[in-house]
């Protein structure tokens, strides 16, 4: 073994992504995607202004 070989070895580079084009399903996908989240939000928000929607649950009687 001479010095060269000994360690570890350095891994293969990945080659690079390429930039991939898009076409009109693709941001029409995205699109919508971005719609649905934004209704998300705005559900999210309208509910967390309401107080609980209920207001009982188990009770507990007391006693032992």
């Amino acid at each position: 073994m001479s010095g060269r070989e000994g360690g570890k070895k350095k891994p293969l580079k990945a080659p690079k992504k390429e930039s991939k084009d898009m076409d009109e399903n693709d941001l029409a996908f995205k699109q919508k995607q971005k719609e649905a989240q934004k209704a998300l939000e705005a559900a999210k928000q309208k509910a967390a202004q309401k107080g609980p929607l209920v207001g009982g649950g188990i009770k507990k009687s007391g006693k032992k």
